[in-house]
């Protein structure tokens, strides 16, 4: 198998994934990988997106048993052969926190949370894509871990990034305001939430149309908080 059909290999996998059919994607991203691993060895960059790629279908699947060590074989690759800084070392690291929190285990998601948006900050900017979504990552860990204070300073922050850097309309700062709101929420504070709910709805619905997942998003958490405040 050459690299190039190996190449559109992964890529149906990562469509299969897209789209849901996550019985299609995992065999064939199994395959891939070990398609890349015999042709092209297991250091290549080729090789390490692929295990990458097979370890997020099988968080997908909720395989989380599977999907961790595998995240973590790829960190630590990375590290060895691409350096602890490089941009893809910085998103294995990512993903490896985001898994561990998926799981529950919030002690270890946080730290590696940390360090990638410092790493993000540091490589890539303040303003960069990554960087941005590593701000939010890290305010919902510490919103999951009970850590209010920090998680509403950090969402306000990674909101006010997001409008001045995509602006107000882009859908990730739409998510930004969801997120926002959502720790408004949980904070107690619905003085706060249901009117940022209620802006971000109205927004969505403009910008993205009623039917996008997003806005269905929004109007379930404005809806259920409604309920719970009448």
């Amino acid at each position: 198998m050459t690299p190039w059909t190996q190449s559109s290999s992964s890529n149906l996998a990562v469509a299969y994934e897209k789209v849901g059919d996550l019985a299609r994607a995992i065999p064939l991203h199994e395959v891939t990988l070990v398609n890349y691993q015999r042709v092209l060895g297991p250091d290549h960059p080729d090789t390490l997106a692929s295990r990458s790629n097979l370890a997020d279908a099988y968080e997908s699947a909720g395989d989380l048993g599977r999907a961790i060590p595998l995240y973590k074989q790829t960190l630590a690759e990375r590290e060895r052969v691409l350096g602890a800084d490089h941009p893809d070392t910085l998103t294995s690291r990512n993903n490896v926190a985001h898994a561990y929190q998926s799981a529950g285990d919030l002690g270890r998601a946080i730290p590696l949370h940390e360090a990638t948006l410092a790493g993000r900050e540091r490589v890539l900017g303040a303003d960069h894509l990554s960087t941005l979504t590593s701000r939010n990552n890290l305010a919902a860990a510490y919103q999951a871990a009970g850590d209010l204070s920090r998680a509403i300073s950090l969402t306000e922050q990674a909101l006010t990034d997001c409008v001045r850097v995509l602006g107000p309309d882009h859908p990730r700062t739409l998510t930004s305001r969801n997120n926002l709101a959502a720790a408004y929420r949980t904070a107690g504070d619905l003085g706060r939430a249901i009117p940022l709910y209620e802006a971000t709805l109205a927004d969505c619905e403009r910008v993205l149309s009623t039917d996008h997942p997003l806005t269905k998003t929004v109007r379930s958490n404005l809806a259920a908080l409604e309920k719970r405040t009448t």
